[in-house]
């Protein structure tokens, strides 16, 4: 059987410092054919601009102000002014580990930013800086978002302030592997480099998301991804309000089940997750899994991917009670777990 290699490498739109170069080539008149270089607008022309630029055009008057950069030692990124008291929302790989970034703001001014806390399952960090009256991105409804719509991505690439790239929605509810992260909005907006943390908007200037990572592999191109802004407003709210992120816990190590997986170790399910561990004292363990279940439902919802079972989790809070569907020795058994808190 012929074996076919592909490499796909999954970039983080992040500016790392240094390593970057630009070869940018120029063009004199005398390039440009004759026919065309003597076309020029007459003097005093009015350009007509379509209705859809017209709109783009106001979209990134309204919102690119509140479009900053954030710089730390080792890299930078983008963010986005969400509250007009100096809350920025960018993501987590921007900030790092560290407790202070610098916020360059639209005007110009260089002011100190404080992490406020992160949340690296869903690569999104708040940062506050001590500023009023600042502008402000409309927050949108990420859950109402279809595909075909209006994407406009506004950031940093390569130290480019504000620039605006146009696009749309490719698709929502994506989790690409290799990327530990799920429920993304898929873009064909560019980013690059240093459009992490920025915004992504609608039409009308709302923000639905927040810019993370890009495909990059032979022959793929508009393969970006933001984080939905529905998504990451629990986290928000919580990181605000006390500084972390309390998620549920239940204690497993697993792994998707690909089909020819599942035929080849002849397991009792083609799709969910596969079990390949389990923690002493974790409510998992207290529930009864063991290594090799198959779950393949939390309480109604179908759990065919990690993916699932992490959007999953990441609704249900500490101390609730969640039924876990598996399959296991032929037969599907449901066991009982009491969330607690994540260590």
């Amino acid at each position: 059987m012929r074996q076919w290699l592909y490499a796909l490498v999954v970039v983080s739109a992040l500016a790392v410092a240094g390593g970057i170069g630009l070869t940018i080539g120029s063009a004199s008149r005398d390039a440009v054919p004759a026919a065309i270089a003597q076309q020029s607008a007459p003097t005093g022309a009015t350009v007509q601009l379509g209705q859809d630029e017209q709109n783009i055009i106001r979209v990134a008057r309204q919102v690119s102000p509140a479009v900053v950069s954030i710089s730390r030692s080792g890299g930078s990124g983008s963010g986005v002014v969400v509250r007009s008291d100096g809350i920025v929302l960018t993501n987590a790989h921007v900030v790092g580990n560290v407790r202070a970034v610098e916020v360059r703001l639209a005007d110009g001014r260089r002011i100190a930013g404080r992490v406020l806390g992160r949340d690296a399952s869903i690569d999104i960090a708040v940062v506050r800086v001590q500023a009023s009256d600042l502008p402000t991105a409309p927050v949108g409804d990420s859950d109402a978002l279809e595909a075909g719509q209006t994407a406009i991505a506004i950031g940093n690439p390569l130290g480019l302030e504000r620039t605006i790239t146009t696009g749309v929605v490719s698709a929502v509810n994506r989790s690409p592997r290799g990327f530990g992260l799920d429920g993304l909005i898929q873009t064909d907006a560019a980013i690059s480099p240093g459009n992490s943390g920025g915004p992504l908007l609608d039409s009308r200037g709302r923000l639905i998301g927040i810019n993370t990572a890009v495909i990059v592999a032979p022959g793929a191109e508009g393969l970006g991804f933001a984080i939905p802004i529905n998504l990451a407003q629990d986290a928000i709210d919580q990181i605000i309000a006390t500084g972390r992120v309390v998620r549920a816990f239940l204690g497993i190590q697993y792994a998707d089940i690909e089909p020819e997986v599942a035929r080849q170790f002849r397991l009792p399910a083609n799709e969910g997750v596969l079990v390949t561990g389990v923690a002493q004292g974790t409510p998992a363990d207290r529930a009864g899994l063991v290594r090799g279940d198959i779950i393949t439902r939390l309480d109604e919802t179908a759990i065919r991917q990690g993916g699932d079972l992490r959007r999953t989790l990441r609704e249900r809070r500490p101390g609730d009670t969640i039924r876990i569907t598996v399959a296991r020795d032929g037969g599907s058994r449901e066991l009982s777990a009491r969330l607690v808190a994540a260590p």
